[in-house]
């Protein structure tokens, strides 16, 4: 079967499929004519075209629930046979912080943005093995290039996904498995009305006020359909990357960070390299 670009179709297995970006990648696959098996905590058919049809499989699924993530997983490779392409998309986000956070608003961050995305990729990687050919997409954020103030726990939770997919596509290329993760910036999606926030103490309403100044004047957001565009051009790659950056602000900043980031090593060369000198191995007197 043949897509509308010419490529042969493809089954998707997206998270996160029923609003913001997840439904825009959603869409754009269903419309070239490969097919989406769309999971979200509440979706069905009625959030897509009927024209759709048996291309498009709704499941709803809570991404932290283990055991719920590998049904879901097997029900979609039941219903299509195969998966190709399998994009972690779920997330939420808290603003707050570090001081303010309790354990559970804490660990809650984690549970999404970390251990969903773990499960998943768990729950696919037998199947794409069997197959001996996948592609698994990790959808990070802006906030995974450094930490910034009251994101911190969310940039913590994204600093892991991009920790645990770096190993892990380094695993999965044994297999013929290809990871790459996507470091999206600003778009028109509803994560900034869904996210929960710390209860705020009086010590940092100065930079709060001064946060929210910086973000009325330099927030910047996007069309969704923009992300999913270029994810089709990752997926479509013959070489995919193992990260791509979408957005020029995004773009801009990493590499910000990351000149800044070496222009610090080096100045602090002599004492980084002082650190080191080989000694052979201790043994316990006899």
């Amino acid at each position: 079967m043949r897509t509308s670009s010419g490529t042969t179709a493809r089954t998707w297995f997206i998270t996160g499929a029923s609003r913001g970006l997840g439904r825009a990648f959603a869409i754009a696959a269903l419309e070239r004519g490969d097919r989406v098996a769309a999971a979200a905590r509440t979706v069905s058919r009625h959030d897509f075209d009927e024209r759709h049809g048996d291309r498009l499989l709704a499941l709803p699924l809570d991404v932290t629930d283990r055991t719920a993530v590998f049904a879901a997983v097997d029900t979609a490779v039941e219903h299509f046979g195969r998966l190709d392409i399998v994009v972690n998309n779920a997330g939420a986000m808290s603003m707050g912080m570090i001081e303010e956070f309790t354990e559970a608003e804490a660990r809650a961050q984690f549970e999404v943005n970390l251990f969903g995305a773990l499960w998943v990729s768990q729950a696919v990687l037998p199947h794409l093995r069997a197959q001996r050919a996948g592609h698994i997409v990790q959808i990070s954020s802006i906030a995974a290039l450094g930490g910034f103030p009251s994101t911190g726990l969310y940039s913590a939770s994204k600093f892991a996904l991009e920790g645990m997919s770096e190993a892990l596509a380094m695993e999965a290329a044994t297999f013929g498995v290809t990871v790459s993760i996507v470091q999206p910036g600003g778009y028109w999606t509803d994560l900034y009305t869904s996210m929960t926030a710390t209860t705020p103490r009086e010590d940092y309403g100065p930079l709060r006020a001064e946060l929210e100044r910086q973000w009325a004047e330099g927030s910047i957001d996007s069309e969704p359909r923009l992300a999913a565009e270029a994810l089709l051009k990752l997926v479509d790659s013959d070489q995919p990357p193992l990260r791509l950056l979408l957005g020029s602000m995004v773009y801009d900043l990493a590499f910000d960070i990351s000149r800044r980031r070496m222009e610090t090593w080096a100045s602090w060369e002599q004492v980084s390299r002082a650190a080191e000198h080989a000694v052979p191995a201790a043994h316990p007197a006899d």
